[in-house]
């Protein structure tokens, strides 16, 4: 196997494979290693030095210091917007085995939960991003002429951004993702993709891929692919809404003749609904995702970002949008793992069918327009509203750490809290504004 998969790639041209992993924050980090040594790659892992990679707590000495990105064959893709070069995923070990913080190996935990009781979780990540230019301190759209109120699928931002969007689409496609469609979404200069769903796995890689390609690509186009959550005070921000359904086999065990998900789904959305505050560290991660998460008016009139624990159906106001045989988990933003999320989501899903959790009544109105006081008088919760309240969820969740082991449980606890503390410190632009004379 190993020398067909080394000829096929050199005859495409491939001399350097692109070993890649994902850190604890969802950033891609690897090396280029020579095709010459694939073999090393696929037996034993390229090396790094561990306490260099965020989330693994290795120390600087040791066996366990060394952090080995060990390729899956199955991965293995010519990359069209860096030529010669094929990208290689790669699952974390240390001293041998597979390591227990590394969020790929985090995510095949989950899913090997869920095999054991012969099902499949498929998922269709939807991501919007934003295509930037920024001059002195300010960033702006990259786009200067996307001004419209309400610039939902505006075709004409759309037609000036063809030529990334194209070539975008055109190297995903070469690489295997299923592109299904691309729109101009509800900000100024943002976007969304969206790829066919996929195994929870595999769905993760590709959208590692597509932040890889968009990165590389718009770089080129002179701009600065972004997927901060929200950019702009009075805009949307952006969403990495998950599309999930389970199967067993060839079977959608969501799949419902009298109403959208059967009694088996809605215990598994139940079981959302109950950990949507630890979840929400997993799926928000950064201080910015909570400024996406304030509900209230933006420039086009709404956030679109879930702000209160509910389901519906087909409902975009609440935090999980049911539809025939799947749902849709609106709380994930842009910035969020996508393997540390759907390791979440599956860890909720399975705690709410083991417990029989009941989701309670669907809710069908625009909970954006609903007064706080009438969302209160029905018992919906209010997602944590800070990285620091979602923080001190996801400590307290023994579901979430079994989920996560606790290695990784820790040291994310540990970053991101770092994180909320910087920021609390920080001091900007709006404070001198309103105290620097008002006293």
């Amino acid at each position: 196997m190993l020398d067909s998969i080394r000829e096929r790639l050199s005859t495409a041209g491939v001399h350097t494979l692109l070993v890649q992993f994902t850190d604890v924050h969802g950033t891609a980090k690897g090396k280029l290693v020579p095709l010459a040594h694939l073999g090393d790659v696929l037996e034993i892992g390229a090396g790094f030095a561990g306490p260099s990679i965020w989330g693994t707590g290795l120390g600087r000495a040791g066996l366990r210091s060394e952090y080995y990105a060990r390729g899956d064959a199955s991965t293995i893709k010519a990359l069209p917007f860096i030529p010669g070069c094929a990208r290689i995923v790669c699952d974390g070990f240390v001293d041998g085995a597979p390591f227990d913080a590394c969020p790929r190996q985090v995510l095949r935990r989950a899913t090997a939960r869920l095999a054991a009781r012969g099902w499949t979780l498929q998922t269709g990540i939807e991501p919007e991003f934003f295509l930037l230019r920024r001059h002195e301190r300010r960033w702006f759209p990259a786009d200067e002429a996307d001004r419209l109120d309400k610039p939902s699928y505006d075709l004409k931002s759309l037609a000036r951004q063809t030529p990334f969007l194209q070539e975008l689409s055109t190297a995903l496609t070469a690489c295997g993702l299923d592109v299904l469609q691309l729109d101009h979404e509800d900000a100024h200069g943002q976007y969304e993709v969206n790829f066919r769903n996929d195994e929870a796995l595999r769905s993760a890689d590709h959208l590692m891929l597509f932040k890889l390609a968009a990165h590389a690509i718009a770089e080129r186009h002179g701009m600065v692919f972004s997927m901060m959550p929200k950019p702009f005070a009075n805009q949307p921000g952006s969403g990495l809404h998950v599309h999930a359904s389970l199967w067993e086999g060839t079977r959608c065990v969501f799949d419902a003749k009298d109403q959208n998900l059967s009694a088996l789904g809605r215990k598994f959305i139940a079981g959302v609904l109950h950990h949507s505050a630890a979840l929400c560290a997993l799926a928000a991660p950064t201080v910015n995702s909570y400024k996406r998460l304030l509900v209230g008016e933006s420039l086009s009139g709404t956030s679109w970002a879930p702000a209160h624990v509910a389901h519906g159906p087909n409902n975009r106001t609440a935090l999980v949008r049911t539809l025939p045989g799947r749902f849709e988990w609106r709380l994930p933003d842009s910035s969020a793992n996508p393997y540390l999320a759907t390791a979440g989501l599956i860890a909720a899903g399975l705690d709410g069918i083991e417990r029989e959790l009941d989701a309670g009544p669907a809710c069908t109105d625009d909970l954006f327009t609903l007064p706080l006081a009438d969302i209160r008088a029905r018992g919906i919760a209010l997602l944590p509203q800070s990285l620091f309240e979602a923080v001190d969820a996801l400590e307290a969740s023994a579901v979430m750490r079994a989920a996560l082991g606790d290695t990784l449980h820790g040291e994310f606890v540990l970053l991101k809290r770092a994180e909320a503390t910087e920021h609390a410190r920080h001091v900007g632009e709006w404070e001198f504004a309103r105290y620097a004379t008002a006293f």
